[in-house]
């Protein structure tokens, strides 16, 4: 008898013990492969890469990181950009810039580095604001600066989702450094 129809535990003691078990005949029995939350579809990859790197002289145990296409490096802590070497160019390896790290210390020489591509715009001088998200259904159009709503556009950012052919989106920026943002946008 094959394995999947083979009598189970319960079925076995309620049989010995003159239990009648009702069975459904809409649920036969089967392997349980078929069932929801066996198979389904993929989560989204988070990473584009990830490597790991002999780098004993960076300093810390947590890096987070941008590399820009020119090669200049946005750190948010006080690292100095020189002791990073190996870890851009062991992404750079298979990853091209401009994309966005996360590195994290293994062992005293070993660090894990994973990065994913990003899109970096440069904006007029000026523009207000650390995150913009701007919503755009139907020919409606939301626009939120730093968690409140803002009632000016920012033609800058609506042209790169219009260059892409999007009627409707939701494009979120964030500042980098200066006037360079990284931009996301996603289909609705």
């Amino acid at each position: 008898m094959p394995w999947w129809r083979r009598e189970t535990l319960h079925e076995r003691l309620a049989r010995e013990g003159d239990v009648i078990l009702e069975r459904t005949a809409s649920e036969p029995q089967r392997p349980p492969w078929d069932k929801v939350g066996i198979h389904g579809v993929p989560r989204p990859r988070r990473w584009d890469t990830v490597v790991t790197v002999s780098a004993p002289d960076v300093p810390g145990n947590e890096l987070t990181f941008v590399a820009l296409a020119d090669g200049t490096l946005v750190l948010d802590a006080d690292t100095p950009v020189d002791s990073l070497k190996p870890l851009t160019g062991a992404v750079e390896e298979s990853l091209a810039a401009p994309y966005r790290a996360e590195a994290v210390r293994r062992t005293a020489e070993i660090w894990a580095v994973a990065a994913r591509s990003i899109a970096v715009a440069e904006l007029p001088a000026g523009t207000p604001g650390e995150t913009v998200t701007i919503s755009v259904q139907g020919g409606e159009r939301t626009t939120v600066v730093d968690g409140e709503e803002w009632l000016a556009s920012f033609p800058a950012l609506e042209v790169l989702a219009r260059e892409r052919g999007l009627d409707d989106y939701v494009l979120e920026a964030a500042r980098l450094d200066g006037d360079l943002w990284e931009v996301r946008i996603s289909p609705l």
